[in-house]
Order: C-alpha cells, then sequence, then structure tokens
C-alpha cells in the first residue's frame, strides 16, 4: 500500500539528495589507454590494467582531471589544491579488480552549488539552489547481463555474463548536499536539478550525458519526517536513468514510505531498484556505510595538485552556463515571459533554442514544441528531450513548410515518420511520397477528372451548394497523394 503523493506530503516533511554518475567522454579510459567507444562487442576494450592482473600499474587520465575541474567550477565549487585517489573495496561480478579507485576524504571539488527553475502552480518558475557537497573522480565498473529472465534483472534469469568493456572508464560523481525545504514539489526539484545538470554538462562538451546508455545515471536519496522532527531514515533508489523516472521515483518512495510510517513500521536504510515499468522500486540490499568500504590511498597512483594559474585559466574559458543562454536568447527572440514559462513547465525550452539556432523562426519551433511533439511525448511516456527527433530536424521541416514543399498536414506525417525511426525529414517525404503537389497542369487535370468522375457533385456546386466541392476535394487529395 501507498499513501498519495499529495497527502504524503502534507503530512511529512522530505529530504532528498542525488548523487549523479557522468562518464567523461574521454578517448581512454581512466588509468590505461583502452578505447571507450560505446557498443563495441564484449571484453574487447580491456587490458591488464582495467581488468586488474597481477602487476599492472595505473596512470591517471590528464584530460579526466581537466575535465572533472570544468565541472566543479561550473557548479561554483572549490577546487582542492593537493588532493589523491583511494580503493574502495568491495566485490561485485562486474569490478574486476574487487575494489574501486575513487576518490573519499579527499576529493577534486567541493562546496558549489546549481539554481534551477522548477515549474509553480501560478506558472511563474521558481529559482531553487541546489547545495553540491562534493564533485569527485572514480572509474566506472563493468556492466553485467543476466540472461534467461523475463525482465533482464537478476531475479529469475538462469545466468549471467560480464562485459568489462566499461570498466575502467573514466566516471564523476557528483553528489548534492541534503536538500530541504522542498515542501510538496521534492520529485519536480529532483528533476528539474537533473535537467539542468545534464544541460550543464553536455554545455561543457565533457561527457554526451545519453541517460539510456548510462553514460549518465542517478542515485535518488530519500527520507520522511514528521514536521518539527528530525530526519528520517533514508533509502537509495539505484541507477536512475532517465529524466522522468527521477521525478516518479522521488514520487513511489515519498509514498510508500509514508504509507509504512503511518503504519508504525520502521524504514530500513537500504539501497531499491526502480521499474520502468510500475513506477515503483524494490529492496535491493542493506547500504553500507564508509567504514564498511574499507578506504585506504591508493598506493600506485601520486597525488594530484592542480596548478591554480591552470584552474584560473580553465574558469576562465568556460561556457556560457545554460540559464544564462536561456535568458539571454529568450529576449533576443522576443518571447513573452509567459511563453518561457510555458516552455520551461513543459521542459521544452532549451530544444525550441536549439531549433531557432538551427534556422527556424521562433513562433514555429515553440509551436512544435509545445504541440504536436510534447503529444508525442506525453503519448509515449517519455520526456520530450527523448523523443527521436532533433531540434535540427524540426528545423528542416519548418523550413519545406516554408518553402511549399510541405503543407501542415503533410508536416506532421514527416514529425511522425521521423519519431518512428524512417529516418531524416527528407528521406520519409521520399519515402512516402508527401512532397507537395505545385505543378498546375497536374492539379488541373487531378481536378478535371474530379468533376468528370462525380458529376453529381459538380452539379451541386454549381448550383450554389459549396458543402458537396469537399468530395471534389476528397477525391483530388486521393489521386495526388
Amino acid at each position: 500500500m501507498s499513501v498519495p503523493y499529495a497527502e504524503a506530503l502534507a503530512e511529512f516533511e522530505p529530504v532528498i539528495g542525488l548523487e549523479t554518475h557522468v562518464e567523461l567522454g574521454t578517448a581512454s579510459k581512466m588509468f590505461c589507454g583502452c578505447d571507450t567507444t560505446f557498443g563495441a562487442e564484449p571484453n574487447t576494450q580491456t587490458c591488464p590494467v582495467c581488468l586488474g592482473l597481477p602487476g599492472a600499474l595505473p596512470v591517471v587520465n590528464a584530460k579526466a582531471i581537466e575535465s572533472t575541474i570544468r565541472i566543479g567550477l561550473a557548479l561554483h565549487c572549490e577546487i582542492a589544491t593537493w588532493c589523491r585517489f583511494a580503493r574502495k573495496n568491495y566485490f561485485y561480478p562486474d569490478m574486476p579488480k574487487n575494489f574501486q579507485t575513487s576518490q573519499y576524504d579527499e576529493p577534486l571539488c567541493t562546496e558549489g552549488w546549481l539554481d534551477v527553475e522548477v515549474p509553480a502552480e501560478d506558472g511563474v518558475p521558481q529559482t531553487v539552489r541546489i547545495p553540491i557537497e562534493r564533485v569527485h573522480l572514480e572509474e566506472d565498473t563493468g556492466k553485467s547481463l543476466h540472461v534467461g529472465g523475463a525482465t533482464g534483472r537478476i531475479q529469475g534469469a538462469s545466468h549471467s555474463l560480464v562485459d568489462y568493456n566499461r570498466a575502467g572508464i573514466p566516471l564523476v560523481e557528483i553528489v548534492t548536499k541534503p536538500v530541504v525545504g522542498t515542501g510538496a514539489r521534492p520529485a519536480e526539484i529532483a528533476k528539474a536539478y537533473v535537467t539542468e545538470l545534464r544541460d550543464l554538462l553536455r554545455g561543457l562538451d565533457v561527457s554526451d550525458v545519453r541517460m539510456e546508455q548510462g553514460s549518465m545515471r542517478c542515485d535518488v536519496n530519500v527520507s520522511l519526517n514528521l514536521p518539527g522532527q528530525g530526519w528520517g531514515t533514508r533509502s537509495e533508489t539505484k541507477n536512475v536513468n532517465s529524466l522522468r523516472s527521477v521525478e516518479r521515483a522521488v514520487r513511489s518512495e515519498v509514498e510508500r514510505q509514508a504509507a509504512r510510517l503511518r503504519a508504525g513500521e520502521r524504514i530500513v536504510q537500504e539501497t531499491r531498484h526502480f521499474s520502468e515499468a510500475s513506477g515503483t522500486s524494490s529492496s535491493g540490499r542493506s547500504k553500507e556505510e564508509a567504514m564498511d568500504y574499507r578506504y585506504f590511498p591508493e598506493p600506485d597512483l601520486v597525488p594530484i595538485a592542480p596548478d591554480p594559474a591552470w584552474v584560473a585559466t580553465l574558469r576562465a574559458a568556460l561556457p556560457e552556463a545554460p540559464s544564462v543562454r536561456r535568458q539571454r536568447m529568450t529576449t533576443g527572440l522576443g518571447l513573452s515571459a509567459a511563453d518561457s514559462a510555458a516552455m520551461v513547465n513543459a521542459g521544452v525550452l532549451d530544444l525550441v533554442l536549439a531549433t531557432v539556432a538551427a534556422g527556424a523562426p521562433a513562433a514555429e519551433a515553440r509551436n512544435w514544441w509545445l504541440g504536436h511533439l510534447a503529444q508525442a511525448a506525453n503519448a509515449g511516456g517519455v520526456d520530450a528531450a527523448d523523443l527521436s527527433i532533433t531540434p535540427g530536424q524540426v528545423a528542416e521541416v519548418v523550413a519545406l513548410v516554408a518553402g511549399g514543399g510541405l503543407n501542415a498536414g503533410l508536416a506532421r506525417q514527416v514529425v511522425d515518420g521521423v519519431l518512428a525511426g524512417e529516418g531524416s525529414p527528407a528521406e520519409v517525404v521520399t519515402a512516402r511520397g508527401l512532397a507537395v503537389v505545385s505543378d498546375e497542369g497536374t492539379l488541373l487535370s487531378a481536378v478535371d477528372e474530379a468533376i468528370t468522375a462525380a458529376p453529381d457533385a459538380a452539379d451541386k456546386v454549381r448550383a450554389g451548394k459549396l458543402a458537396a466541392a469537399g468530395a471534389l476535394v476528397g477525391a483530388v487529395m486521393r489521386a495526388t497523394g
């Protein structure tokens, strides 16, 4: 059983926290020269170092250090003048060394923040500051594939396979401090934070942040307490891999914990696994504390001491923050505050701006993303950003309409074809034969044929009954496609 979300938040105060893992887009792994290209044949991108074979010694990837510092700077963090790696010891089949080279008490970046805009009931976005505790660098693990079950999870599987291609890829972990005071909107704030963070990382060009491929994934922490009492026991929902699921994971956990607390039951500190199908989570394992990992300094790597002058150079070269860019572009395009609020609330503002940057008029870009594409996203249960159409392709459709190659109805068919994976707009137009017929001779011939085939309708039109023209128009449309 669960308590409805709004009802639970009227009774309990939530505390949330997010740990976001981001694979860096470096050409080679964190401590060796192995390739990092996604989708290669299993276990073809490994070597003695990332497999943890005896005698293999790691060397730090300098580009990964630089990317992590740039992330920290963009999040207003303090950058350490001296830090080092540690060994985080635990056993898991997809971790070949049985320890993870990470950072523990001496992270590279600390004490930052990120402002996010959250849709509000009155339509005016609310700005919420999310405090960042740390940004640290580590290596990713391999990937387990559970075979033989219906869900792809270990429950019900007949056996498991392990692919170590991902093991050793540079992984940045961005950890918020506990976020309090979210009131009735913890799920919405969590989604807004991850959305803004993804946009910031994409702008820095440090990762492709493709959540569906696992290059960005979130652990969602939630606890509830009665007003005036201390914080409750938290749960951690692991590896949530879409913006929509971040919001759903918080909602689900608020509802679950509220029901248990109402019933006088104890909340267990544990990890949980989120189900995309049901929108709920299931119990995983009890949550370890830092002492359980037996951290100790990595003996095979020297400490890191970033030169302050180098850090200053990186700071000066940071790109414009997404929030600043949005404000500048919306003002420059003459979009109203109401337009901006509607697009923020729908999660499409950046998509509209990207479509404009690709050449579409602002009004057309807004109409597509708030109209037909928003409907497609809702129908598919995904965020608009996860649709299989790019802002550039939307701009291409807009250009086809403006040039007379498509009308509004045909344009929607082209977009639907792109969403269905049929190719680019031009390829869909060709494959479906959707180009507007603009040759006057062809059209007149089709009109003559329609009149000849339906003399009764033609006579009614001549007699002044213009509604009868519908049959003739339909015949011409069928003839010309």
